[in-house]
């Protein structure tokens, strides 16, 4: 039997992250997307094909991704190569174990991911489930997003599962309506919408997770998982309906990563055959390994949640 393929579209970036050692700084490579497609490809190993789709340059530091990605086992055959830009780079601060970002990004060869069409549909091609959040939609132009979403509406139609993480970052967009414009049109087009209650009432206005799920699925989204921050989740939609009120929270020590590696961990038991909450349980048991550690990627979280 042919192992599933997944694709994973976005950006990654350099990653800049305290060493924990003063002013010294750690250098590594993730980004939403990556994360993603790196905690699957731990979870499931040779049950599946995990490939990611983004743009690079051709320097050093492109060709360092395109090895990283390489060696965790992470499919690099359909990303295209950009003599005139390079990738991306951003650091984080943490504060009482919350994150911020600065980005040096507006060059980034993967802006222009969106722009040819060929190389979607080809990328996309045989896909069981195509990931994309909405940073991968809001660094792209107009059309680099309308190419994207229609390349994703034709593998729909040939059996992909679409799933979508909202990921709401302003300051990628030009103003908080076009942000609200943009996701809400990729997550139209998706099976699986998997948002953050904390970011959808700060910048939709909703007033409780319920109002959340129903706005995306009265956009066309077929199922939707609302992460909550330690609290309870609910879901609703195509897979069923209901809460997981018994989730136990942990204090973070850092909390990057923490939805990308849930989103992950939902993914993999779902693909195993899981049902709706069980894939929750899932996803939450990873994710709070990975925020009691520093950084994106936590090898070791994968084996604690595994026990």
């Amino acid at each position: 039997m042919i192992p599933p393929r997944i694709l994973s579209i976005g950006e990654a970036m350099l990653e800049l992250s305290s060493a924990g050692q003063g002013d010294l700084w750690r250098l590594g490579i993730a980004g939403d997307t990556l994360n993603t497609a790196w905690y699957l490809r731990r979870l499931l190993g040779d049950d599946a094909r995990v490939e990611y789709f983004t743009r690079v340059g051709t320097g050093e530091f492109s060709q360092k991704m395109l090895d990283f990605l390489s060696a965790e086992g992470i499919g690099t055959d359909h990303i295209p190569r950009d003599p005139a830009r390079e990738i991306g780079l951003y650091a984080i601060s943490l504060k009482d174990g919350e994150r911020s970002f600065s980005y040096w990004r507006d060059t980034s060869a993967a802006k222009l991911l969106g722009d040819d069409p060929v190389a979607l549909d080809r990328a996309l091609a045989g896909a069981r489930i195509a990931y994309f959040s909405g940073i991968s939609v809001a660094i792209l132009s107009d059309r680099g997003r309308a190419n994207l979403r229609d390349a994703l509406a034709r593998a729909r139609t040939q059996g992909t599962m679409v799933v979508f993480d909202p990921n709401l970052r302003p300051r990628l967009w030009t103003d908080a309506a076009a942000m609200r414009a943009g996701i809400e049109a990729a997550a139209s087009g998706a099976d699986l919408v998997l948002p953050s209650f904390d970011d959808e009432a700060t910048h939709f206005g909703d007033a409780d997770v319920g109002a959340t799920i129903r706005r995306y699925l009265d956009l066309g989204a077929g199922h939707v998982v609302v992460k909550n921050g330690g609290g309870p989740i609910w879901f609703d939609g195509a897979q069923g309906t209901g809460a997981l009120p018994d989730l136990t929270p942990d204090l973070p020590v850092d909390t990057t990563a923490a939805g990308d590696s849930f989103n992950a961990g939902y993914l993999a038991a779902m693909l195993a055959g899981a049902d709706c909450a069980d894939a929750i349980r899932a996803g939450h048991a990873l994710s709070r390994q990975v925020i009691r550690h520093r950084g994106a990627l936590v090898p070791e979280a994968v084996e604690a949640a595994r026990a």
